[in-house]
């Protein structure tokens, strides 16, 4: 039987207190503030917490947060996200983070493949949407690769380095859905 969180390439996975230097090290990393709406860097402790809530239910947190790691090798390869679930329009934001050492090697197109499975089929999902800053091209990229369509542009969406930048909305629906 296949596994729900896993294919020949990688494995999708819970947040494990064993994270906290991998939150860590991403939620402070300040260049990645501007798509994840952050102001400030976050403490040990704070993310600690967020570890030991990690585990509520989706219909309650409104988000998830799993773990990307290569099939092969084990190893942690990224995070993949689900926000702004909506239950009553069956929707979520998704998100997607690979470290740069493992990018451009198909973990991205694979994890996000997976989770839209997951979403769609597990999770009953209508819709997926991402959001993605005009100049970030190789997400784009991958968006569209995964047939994600561009719906629209919300201009000078985010402010960055102190300056406005465009932000590019796309929507996968769930083709059970239609």
């Amino acid at each position: 039987m296949k596994e729900l969180l896993e294919n020949d390439i990688v494995k999708l996975r819970a947040l494990e207190p064993d994270d906290l230097d991998l939150l860590f090290s991403i939620e402070n990393k300040s260049s990645l503030w501007e798509v994840s709406n952050t102001q400030v860097p976050f403490s040990r402790d704070l993310l600690r917490k967020y570890l030991d809530n990690a585990h509520q239910d989706l219909y309650q947190a409104k988000q998830l947060r799993l773990v990307i790691t290569d099939k092969k090798n084990k190893l942690i390869v990224g995070l993949i996200d689900l926000f702004d679930y909506n239950p009553q329009h069956q929707r979520a934001g998704v998100g997607i983070l690979i470290l740069r050492p493992f990018q451009g090697k198909g973990f991205a197109s694979s994890a996000l493949d997976l989770f839209k499975d997951y979403a769609f089929l597990h999770l009953d999902l209508n819709q997926l949407y991402a959001n993605i800053p005009s100049h970030n091209e190789q997400s784009l990229n991958l968006f569209k690769k995964l047939n994600y369509r561009h719906i629209g542009t919300q201009k000078n969406w985010i402010k960055s380095n102190g300056e406005y930048k465009d932000v590019e909305r796309f929507q996968l629906l769930n083709p059970n859905h239609l």
